[in-house]
């Protein structure tokens, strides 16, 4: 009895040093973030990629991520957000018209924090590492709104311009066409800058390791101090409907180039070898562009890659707890969702229809009266059938969800505005707290 009393007694003094002893977060911590911006998602993008590629019982990487909110998408002038209008306000953290890359229409803007420059920005001034990475072209406001400004989205050479001269450490994405100038041969196509700047060789200047496809890539070592990728033309996968594809023999994505995953692992090694606190932003463009064409089966690959970079990023956190991952899309594009039915026997080869009776658009596994998605198994071993249909071919207001992991993903509850994903990431960054 006395040695139970004693056993006791041990155990109840080892839970209270352990109750006493667990790290408490600091009021004003600081440490790295990586938003992640799946363009064009929406709750039911995530639900078929889950359903195709788990099973409706499964899980993906986005569903083990701790916290989630509703997403408010509006802007100053328009209730549904364009992708520069929204990546404007995720790199200032303030409203702004529709029609914004870096600025309020034509006028400069004032941050969240009071300052006249983006995030990205202020991490850059505070000496932060950074870095861009986008499966489209260079161009893409996504990524680029955090250090471009311009008053048309369709200024590409100074678009390019102004994120090539940025100073971010790591950039990686599409785009050749706007980095050369014409008449100048690249890895990938010829050159269309009217100025006849030649900036792969600027950056070859200042200092940056150029990599042209997923080996160079992979090969690059953890020690590089700049490195700048460019993967393709225009953007590293072919954003056309299902038949387009066919008709012309092309893939979904260049199999050449790396994959959103692939890109963020391997700045992951740059930017952790580093030792510095750091600021990364990066886009799976593909989804939101294969939605905007009704491909159904370009949405789920691209959400399928946006996952995989879930993971690179959620076992990055497991060992970094000191870093943040927030995402969320600006806005849903052409209003996915699936409609199923029940059957005893599935045909195999069973069609979807044109339509549904509204006049809606079906999708099946590869676009218009083709066979009919099915899930992985569900808990009961069946491969349910079902169809994907679509309401537009534009950006439409829904159900964007934002999700986070890792330090500070509590501030992600409830419903969220756009706005506040800047805030969020400054707090985390600079460890100021804005209203």
């Amino acid at each position: 009895m006395k040695n139970l009393i004693t056993l006791l007694s041990l155990s109840l003094i080892f839970i209270a040093f352990t109750s006493c002893t667990k790290p408490v977060k600091k009021e004003n911590e600081t440490g790295n973030v990586i938003f992640l911006h799946p363009d064009g998602t929406g709750a039911t993008s995530w639900h078929a990629a889950r359903i195709i590629n788990h099973g409706p019982d499964g899980y993906l990487n986005w569903d083990k991520l701790s916290n989630m909110a509703l997403y408010r998408s509006h802007m100053k002038d328009c209730l549904t957000a364009s992708s520069h209008g929204g990546a404007t306000t995720h790199a200032y953290g303030v409203k702004v018209r529709k029609d914004s890359y870096g600025l309020d229409k034509t006028d400069e803007i004032t941050a969240a924090s009071g300052k006249k420059m983006s995030i990205m920005e202020e991490a850059l001034e505070a000496g932060m590492k950074t870095a861009l990475i986008n499966s489209g072209s260079i161009i893409e406001p996504g990524t680029g709104c955090f250090v471009a400004s311009s008053e048309a989205r369709g200024n590409y050479e100074e678009i390019t311009k102004q994120i090539v001269e940025s100073g971010v450490d790591i950039i990686l994405s599409g785009g050749e066409e706007w980095l050369l100038p014409k008449g100048v041969q690249g890895t990938h196509c010829e050159g269309l800058r009217t100025d006849g700047l030649n900036l792969i060789e600027y950056l070859k200047e200042q200092g940056y390791t150029v990599v042209y496809n997923r080996t160079e890539l992979l090969s690059t070592p953890a020690t590089t101090e700049k490195l700048f990728g460019v993967f393709s033309e225009k953007h590293t996968f072919n954003d056309e409907s299902e038949e387009f594809l066919r008709e012309n023999n092309l893939p979904l994505y260049d199999a050449e180039a790396p994959t959103i995953a692939e890109m963020t692992r391997v700045a992951l090694d740059i930017l952790n070898a580093s030792g510095n606190q750091f600021f990364a932003v990066i886009e799976e463009e593909a989804t939101d562009n294969f939605a905007n064409n009704n491909n159904a089966r370009g949405v789920v690959e691209a959400v399928k890659r946006s996952d995989d970079a879930i993971g690179v990023i959620g076992q990055y956190i497991d060992s970094n707890p000191n870093t943040l991952l927030i995402m969320a899309a600006d806005s849903e594009a052409g209003g996915l969702d699936m409609v199923g039915g029940v059957y005893t026997e599935i045909d195999p080869n069973m069609k979807t229809p044109a339509t549904d009776k509204n006049g809606a658009p079906y999708d099946g596994i590869d676009g218009k009266e083709t066979t009919v998605w099915k899930s992985k198994p569900d808990q009961f071993g069946t491969n349910l059938p079902f169809a994907i249909t679509w309401a537009s071919y534009s950006d439409t207001y829904g159900a964007v969800i934002a999700k986070a992991h890792g330090l500070n993903s509590e501030m992600v509850t409830g419903i969220i505005d756009n706005t506040d994903i800047y805030k969020v990431m400054y707090k985390t960054l600079f460890g100021k707290t804005l209203q």
